[in-house]
């Protein structure tokens, strides 16, 4: 389907799809940067040795040039000096690959992270094949990679060029004078090389490390159809959900009409709110709503209230003030204390009243902030 297509996928990857992404081995890597970070720290390295490296390069030249006549004749001068040739070389060149070796591990985590998949060794049979792996050469990527190579062949061969003719008087002064000058002309002369060498591919890297991190993200986009059953599957489907919720509505409702009968009063509006209040002196320090509704959760409030003898007391102020501001199982707020305690107090006087058969008491009419009534003041 259209949904599908390349040119509808323009939303940007869920978290969901980057782990995915990664759980197969595919993070966004930069095989120049990695490039040229290897040689700029292997060059560091030999430059930061400076006359250490100097002087290991100078025993390797002795080792190899100078010898008594007694050595010449001895069936163990070849080893001996290969073992010292070898043991200089590795004290010269030791700073070096230790360099390059944490430059070519940390150069990856600069863009893609430290990352490991037993997927990507899984062996791909379709990579065998000849037809795709042709259209793989000739896909936009391909051309990219190709375009790469040619311009770093370009300006690493016109760079080296430019070295040669600049430095070709002290390139063959390296070979004329005395030995340890030359040795030291040729590896200054290789340094400021690595420097140049590096600093182009440092370049080429950067360049090719926001592409590969723009290529990464692009192949990933999605389509907004594809995000909505991502979304399916994480969280379930709208109409699982919205039944979900009906079925907790209404056990909430079902455990809020069971605590009615345990209320002190029910306050009414008296028709389109219904709040049920508890008092209990010796346990909360004020009154609790154990249950509240408008127009037929309200309605059923009010006929268990009254199956139960629960007083009405009629207060719409009060009424939708308490449905707008509180929860539930939650205590009144506290601007509401003054208030309930009237009508706590005529319930009071209305049981005694009752008991004893003397007149019933006034109803209150108690006053309340319409800001409390949120929007359902009048």
């Amino acid at each position: 389907m259209a949904d599908d297509s390349d040119q509808e996928k323009t939303e940007q990857p869920t978290e969901k799809r980057l782990k995915e992404s990664r759980e197969k081995g595919e993070v966004p890597r930069s095989r120049d940067l990695t490039g040229a970070a290897v040689v700029l720290a292997g060059v560091a390295a030999l430059m930061a040795g400076g006359p250490a490296s100097f002087a290991h390069a100078q025993r390797i030249f002795r080792i190899g040039l100078g010898y008594s006549r007694d050595a010449l004749f001895s069936d163990t001068l070849p080893a001996r000096a290969l073992a010292e040739a070898l043991h200089e070389a590795l004290a010269l060149f030791a700073p070096v690959a230790i360099a390059t070796l944490v430059a070519a591990l940390g150069a990856p985590l600069i863009i893609g992270g430290l990352n490991f998949s037993g997927k990507a060794l899984q062996p791909k049979l379709e990579r065998l094949d000849p037809i795709k792996g042709l259209g793989r050469i000739f896909a936009v990527r391909g051309l990219v990679e190709l375009a790469k190579a040619l311009l770093k062949v370009i300006f690493i061969g016109v760079l080296l060029a430019l070295l040669l003719r600049h430095w070709q008087g002290d390139m063959l002064q390296t070979g004329r004078g005395p030995v340890f000058g030359g040795i030291a002309l040729a590896l200054g002369l290789l340094g400021q090389a690595g420097l140049w060498f590096g600093a182009i591919l440092a370049v080429i890297g950067g360049i090719d490390a926001v592409y590969q991190k723009y290529d990464y993200t692009k192949n990933l986009r999605m389509s907004r159809q594809e995000i909505k059953d991502e979304m399916k599957e994480s969280e379930g489907s709208p109409e699982i959900k919205s039944r979900v919720r009906q079925v907790q509505q209404a056990q909430a409702r079902r455990r809020m009409m069971q605590d009615v009968p345990k209320a002190d009063v029910v306050v009414v509006n008296p028709t389109h709110f219904a709040v049920a209040l508890r008092y209990d002196d010796g346990k909360s320090g004020a009154p609790r709503v154990l249950a509240k509704g408008a127009d037929l959760l309200a309605q059923q409030i009010r006929t268990v209230a009254g199956e139960h003898r629960i007083p009405l007391v009629e207060a719409p102020p009060l009424a939708r003030a308490l449905y707008a501001s509180t929860e539930v199982g939650r205590e009144i707020p506290a601007a509401l204390y003054v208030a309930v305690a009237q009508v706590l107090v005529y319930v009071y006087q209305l049981k005694q009243a009752v008991a004893h058969g003397d007149a019933p008491p006034v109803v209150p009419n108690p006053e309340v902030d319409p800001d409390l009534m949120g929007p359902y003041r009048m």
